[in-house]
């Protein structure tokens, strides 16, 4: 049987990393909780927005776009949310540019779905959810704009990997396919990496891309998403049954889609992918 050391996370090296340049940056890692980011909307409510970068090894209750769940655990996932004040001039576009900041970090084979999936060769290797709230005294206190929290879920190992060394149990399920879309996890990419060292890779990249899109909007990321496009040149179909073919994203974030009426600017809404697989 396969023993799995326990995790240890980089909280300390992290902070010393973000506080200069996040001022009353902390870093917490729960061992449980429903959902990150849920933890951090409940705490703005209530009053408490610091910058807050929270992990949990296991998510009991995590969701996604759309409602979706997405349970977690720290052997075969990373889980975790980022919380913070921001006033950007135009929200539209941040989880283009927090995708971005996640796959570029990470590995060049991370390619990135509209508007908040990132893939490897035609598989969900995670996902990315962004929710504000109104910041203590009004959504425009003291021009602070809101409190956003952005959620990220990455796949690290097979869940049938993770079972097999936890139970000696050569027939456990796999991780089951998201959406319909069958997973991928990161230690294809990169093997024998881990939670915390996922983590490690992607937390100041992410803060410091935050920032800038706070400050110059989406269109200096326009250039570096086309790169890693998923979408671009495929037949998708939208949520209200339209089909047409995608051609990128425009200095906005808002998703182009060449259709019979002509080239739609889709900024929401379900985007269903039609590959050669079938998938």
């Amino acid at each position: 049987m396969t023993a799995i050391s326990p995790l240890r996370w980089p909280a300390e090296a992290l902070w010393q990393a973000i506080d200069p340049i996040l001022p009353g940056f902390t870093v917490e890692v729960l061992p449980q909780i429903d959902s990150t980011s849920s933890e951090l909307m409940r705490r703005a409510r209530a009053g408490l927005a610091a910058p807050t970068l929270l992990v949990a090894e296991e998510q009991t209750a995590g969701h996604g776009r759309m409602g979706r769940g997405w349970r977690s655990s720290g052997q075969a996932s990373l889980t975790f949310s980022l919380g913070l004040a921001l006033n950007p001039a135009d929200w539209q576009g941040l989880s283009l540019a927090a995708g971005l900041a996640v796959a570029e970090s990470l590995h060049e084979g991370i390619a990135l779905k509209w508007p908040n999936d990132l893939w490897q060769q035609g598989r969900k290797l995670g996902g990315i959810l962004i929710e504000t709230t109104a910041l203590p005294g009004g959504a425009d206190a003291g021009g602070a704009g809101r409190y956003v929290v952005i959620g990220i879920g990455l796949n690290i190992a097979p869940a049938q990997q993770v079972l097999q060394a936890l139970t000696h149990e050569p027939d456990a399920p796999d991780a089951p396919a998201v959406s319909g879309v069958p997973p991928a996890w990161l230690q294809s990419l990169l093997p024998g990496i881990t939670a915390p060292a996922a983590l490690e890779r992607v937390a100041l990249p992410l803060v410091r891309t935050v920032q800038a899109f706070a400050h110059v909007g989406f269109a200096p990321f326009e250039a570096r998403f086309a790169a890693r496009d998923a979408l671009a040149g495929l037949a998708v179909r939208l949520s209200d049954g339209t089909q047409g073919q995608a051609e990128g994203v425009d200095a906005t974030g808002a998703l182009r889609v060449r259709t019979a009426a002509g080239v739609q600017r889709i900024t929401s809404g379900e985007i269903s992918v039609r590959l050669a697989t079938g998938a």
